[in-house]
């Protein structure tokens, strides 16, 4: 089985390590890190984002383990459109998050408006944090915690 999934993945946590480990249950995993270009624009809050080479050798440090792991291939290829890889007739099955399930509906439009079979999509759930919240890179960069989801802070709270 072939799975999709995409992202920009800086920094990479504990959610995403998640995400790899649930595709890589389901078959040989090709990856779609978002572009210099498109990254900016998938973000919620602007932030600063590492290059595409520099995620790029990170991402594909992470995967090599879990790949090992599960006795699976993978690749990192460049998405330079939020649909990306995923529209291709290959794979069968697409691994998001919760935010993304949308873009997973929306993708198998396109399938079905290509002629191609709809992906099977693979919702994973987020994983939280020490504080309840949500494990993200945008907190992590932020400084409220690190990539295991560990609080960092807890100074913030000057509503007094």
């Amino acid at each position: 089985m072939d799975v999709a999934l995409g992202g920009t993945f800086d920094p990479v946590h504990d959610g995403h390590r998640r995400l790899f480990e649930r595709a890589f249950e389901l078959g040989d995993v090709t990856v779609g890190l978002t572009s210099d270009e498109l990254a900016p624009k998938t973000r919620h809050v602007e932030r600063r984002v590492n290059s595409f080479d520099e995620r790029k050798a990170t991402l594909e440090d992470e995967l090599e383990s879990i790949a090992t792991e599960y006795d699976r291939e993978f690749e990192v290829r460049k998405l330079e459109e939020p649909t990306g890889i995923a529209t291709e007739p290959q794979y069968d099955y697409l691994v998001v998050s919760p935010e993304t399930k949308d873009g997973g509906e929306r993708i198998n439009e396109i399938r079905r408006e290509r002629g191609h079979d709809p992906l099977e999509v693979v919702v994973v759930p987020h994983l939280r944090a020490d504080d309840g919240d949500i494990i993200s890179s945008t907190r992590i960069v932020h400084g409220e915690i690190n990539e295991h989801g560990t609080v960092l802070d807890e100074a913030s709270s000057d509503d007094a």
